[in-house]
């Protein structure tokens, strides 16, 4: 383990230090996302979920609308607002401080998040393929952006997932969009690597091989593995019994410079990252 280079994001003119790993506790105002653990609907259960993960050590929460698991149904960017606006009004009022990631492809809905209802974060699967606006507007409304690699959409990333040459692909797909996102004026972006969309369970593990190499970008990298399908499949049991699994991934990627753990379980995630510290600790005073 190297130490970790200062990364900072600016979350309305408040420096937000990432050279120390955080957590990223993922609250879903779906029905129909993979781990019924993460959804909340009624604003009891939303409250309660929040204060849970904030409870367990979570820094940022990361409210999801729209289910990107393999096959979901698509919904309207009405009904995908509607869903988004009770969770966001309940966070505003209760947990005021706490910075909020929007999880969502769509610019128009991730504008109103940020302007109408005090977002700070837009958290895109697509990188921006999903709409052609995104790009622009993260520039214009200069919030941080979580960029991340997918091949394919929700519906279609699991049919065929197909690379010539898997890592390299990767890597030239983030450099484009790095630049673009440049051009325009962005400013905070954080790199998502996309465990689990568009890539085979092998793909999954040479991600997770080549983790470190992320570093060349000199930008916040997030991971998202939590209970996801690269631990169940490969384990052989559900989302609900890939908790230790989750575990074993979330430590492998703190020792390659994850910055932000994308997690279900927060007190876990959060009980990694001060373990994984406190052996850098004694490994930094040995240097």
């Amino acid at each position: 383990m190297k130490a970790t280079a200062p990364k900072y994001i600016n979350i309305k003119g408040k420096l937000f230090d990432l050279s120390q790993p955080c957590v990223m506790g993922i609250v879903n105002v779906t029905p129909d996302s993979f781990f019924d653990g993460s959804r909340a609907q009624t604003e009891n259960e939303i409250i309660t979920r929040i204060q849970t993960l904030i409870d367990q050590g979570t820094a940022i929460i990361d409210l999801g609308a729209y289910s990107s698991r393999p096959g979901a149904d698509d919904i309207s960017a009405d009904e995908e607002m509607a869903r988004l606006r009770t969770g966001l009004e309940l966070l505003r009022r209760h947990f005021p401080e706490v910075p909020v990631s929007i999880d969502t492809f769509r610019a128009d809905v991730a504008e109103r998040c940020i302007v109408d209802y005090g977002a700070d974060i837009i958290n895109d699967i697509s990188g921006g393929e999903g709409d052609a606006r995104m790009f622009e507007t993260v520039a214009r409304l200069q919030v941080p952006y979580v960029l991340m690699h997918m091949q394919g959409t929700p519906q279609t990333m699991q049919a065929a997932p197909s690379y010539t040459n898997f890592i390299e692909e990767v890597f030239v797909y983030f450099a484009k969009r790095i630049d673009q996102l440049r051009q325009l004026g962005a400013r905070d972006i954080i790199l998502d690597p996309g465990f689990g969309f568009g890539k085979t369970l092998s793909h999954n593990y040479e991600l997770m091989a080549h983790l470190q190499e992320f570093s060349m970008f000199d930008l916040p990298l997030l991971v998202g593995v939590s209970r996801k399908s690269m631990i169940y499949r490969l384990l052989d049991n559900t989302p609900q019994e890939a908790l230790n699994g989750s575990t074993v991934l979330h430590t492998v990627a703190l020792t390659k410079g994850a910055n932000i753990l994308r997690v279900h379980d927060a007190r876990e995630a959060s009980e990694c990252i001060r373990i994984v510290n406190e052996i850098h600790k004694h490994q930094t005073a040995c240097n």
